[in-house]
């Protein structure tokens, strides 16, 4: 059935007289921007009502009680639990008085909170904990490096650890007496210093290589030191790596990915069979890029497989709204897992009213994909399918041009969605051309139709579609008869509320010869986490309903194209709520 609803932009609700400009915050003390800024109505705050707010809460998505969470820092597996510190304000749903937040699972979905690791007490991170990494020592010992700023609001490195390894909790930390154990070296800004990496060996063995984030002028740079005990360092000739014209590289990630097996590999692995990935956060746009390339550590150097997709000018982890991602090995299931922040998107007013902001991404597995050689995957990690209930089937649906199909599961608020399309390969053949340099995020999102796209799914829709977000595929056909597909999210028409962020997020994805176009979407409330060709390329959204929420909430397949008909299929689950919650007798 055709819809005329997907073309038309849902009108303006009525906003209340109450306006707020937001500071501000972090850029002063010498961090990325905390604020989000990209309302273009950002003085005006929609009249949320209490329902409307408590919506947006996600159900299996890791956040604290209240208040707000940035940066996921020393994730590890210690005794049984897995462990995730944050970056925390105990204070106020807006950023500062960092702290670290700490919480334990069992099985990376279900949460205990536990009582904060480490608090701003002291000279040396007086104004503020930052990020930090742990390395686990081959005795079992664990150390925490993180960025303190101090009380003269210089970033330094410092040193904790637990007070008590035997304690399976590691509710005790002790900052070493002797910090910070490294400041800024000659020529590094004093504010351009910070997010230590989990430690590897050297190659002799005996002494502890980590890196950091930093820039040159507007060169980001990854710095290198070298330990052997932790609390004495010394700075490596030369960088890692530098990639001009990127900017300040925060939240450094350095990691090894097998080429050869499905299995993550330790911090310290290398040797044949196995690339390096390097991952920095970009403190110009606030986005996660990462490449995979080759390590030298003789001459401390990392190469890039293709310099034209170098750090911070090719790919990213994540095309929507990430940021500060950090991976670390998991020994228990010897598998790569990898956290990131998803900052809210809507009025700092309303972040206020309803108690706090952020969200942690699902936990994902990180491999190096083998069928592409470019690119890693990511996955959401096995522990999330112990949710699902209530599998209901769609099998063969044929969506012609600009239709729209229903998919009857009831409330679409909490789901799991698998989905495959196939383009009708005649159709696909005789189009000579479409659309030559196509991008997701100038296109106009789902709204725009084109020959060969799009297609895909509409979540947190209501009946009517006056509120809507596809996730979509679009293909584009050079005259050469090459084709290409990008993968997007577009939130335009995603609220009638004019105080969010409603961007359209995406980018190309590599489809092999025989591959169907599919996708893995992850919906929980305000947060949706979209998969595609097995996590080549994902996408993360903020999505702030005023009617789809709730029992309101619905799902549609649909194909805007206007040239080509698209056989879907999807399975679909609901998704309890996990058990997240403070640690009970603490």
């Amino acid at each position: 059935m055709i819809n005329a609803n997907l073309n038309k932009s849902s009108p303006s609700s009525p906003v209340s007289p109450h306006s707020l400009i937001p500071a501000s915050r972090g850029v002063p003390q010498g961090v990325s921007e905390k604020t989000f800024r990209g309302v273009s109505d950002a003085n005006d705050v929609y009249p949320w009502t209490n329902a409307m707010l408590s919506w947006q809460r996600t159900s299996y998505h890791f956040q604290p009680e209240k208040n707000w969470m940035n940066d996921p820092n020393g994730p590890l597996f210690h005794m049984g639990w897995y462990h995730l510190f944050y970056q925390y304000n105990p204070d106020s749903a807006i950023w500062g008085n960092i702290t670290w937040g700490h919480a334990v699972s069992r099985d990376l979905i279900h949460w205990l909170y536990l009582p904060f690791a480490m608090v701003p007490d002291r000279p040396f991170d007086i104004n503020g904990v930052w990020t930090g990494s742990a390395t686990i020592l081959p005795g079992g010992q664990i150390v925490i490096l993180y960025t303190g700023d101090t009380a003269d609001l210089v970033q330094v490195q410092n040193l904790a650890y637990p007070a008590n390894l035997s304690d399976p909790l590691l509710l005790d930390w002790i900052k070493y007496p002797g910090n910070p154990v490294m400041i800024p070296p000659p020529g590094i800004g004093k504010k351009d210093f910070r997010d230590p990496t989990t430690a590897w060996l050297a190659p002799d063995g005996t002494k502890w290589l980590v890196t950091l984030g930093s820039k040159v002028n507007k060169t980001g740079i990854a710095l290198v030191y070298e330990t052997s005990d932790f609390k004495g360092y010394r700075l490596l000739d030369g960088v890692l790596h530098a990639v001009p014209r990127t900017g300040m590289w925060e939240c450094v990630d350095f990691y090894p990915v097998s080429t050869t097996g499905d299995n993550g590999l330790d911090t310290s692995a290398n040797g044949p069979g196995t690339k390096h990935v390097l991952k920095a956060s970009l403190d110009e746009n606030k986005h996660d890029y990462y490449a995979l390339g080759t390590y030298d550590p003789k001459n401390n150097k990392w190469t890039p497989d293709d310099p034209e997709l170098d750090v911070g000018i090719g790919l990213r982890l994540d095309y929507g709204k990430y940021y500060a991602s950090k991976t670390f090995y998991d020994q228990n299931k010897k598998r790569r897992i990898l956290w990131g922040w998803i900052g809210e998107t809507d009025s700092e007013a309303a972040d206020l009213m309803k108690g706090w902001a952020s969200v942690q991404t699902i936990p994902r597995t990180v491999v190096f994909d083998k069928k592409t050689g470019t690119n890693i995957l990511q996955w959401p990690v096995e522990e999330a399918e112990s949710l699902r209930f209530n599998a209901t089937e769609f099998d063969t649906v044929k969506l012609e041009p600009g239709s729209i199909a229903p998919l009857n599961i009831g409330s679409a608020t909490q789901l799991d969605i698998i989905a495959s399309f196939e383009v009708d390969s005649e159709a696909l053949e005789a189009t000579v051309e479409a659309d030559v340099g196509y991008n997701c995020t100038t296109s106009g999102g789902a709204a725009s139709r084109g020959k060969l796209g799009p297609f895909g799914l509409l979540v947190l829709a209501d009946g009517s579609l006056s509120e809507l977000t596809p996730v979509y595929f679009y293909i584009s056909k050079s005259t050469d008869g090459s084709a290409e597909t990008h993968f997007c999210s577009d939130e335009s028409r995603s609220s009638k509320a004019p105080d969010v962020g409603k961007l359209v997020y995406g980018s190309t994805v590599p489809v092999l010869d025989g591959e169907k176009l599919s996708a893995r979407l992850l919906v929980d409330h305000s947060v949706v986490e979209s998969f595609a060709q097995g996590g080549r390329r994902v996408i993360t959204s903020r999505v702030y309903p005023t009617k789809a929420i709730y029992g309101a909430a619905r799902l549609f397949l649909f194909n805007n194209a206007t040239g080509v008909s698209v056989t879907a299929s999807a399975k679909i689950w609901h998704m309890r709520s996990a058990d997240i919650r403070t640690f009970p007798d603490l």
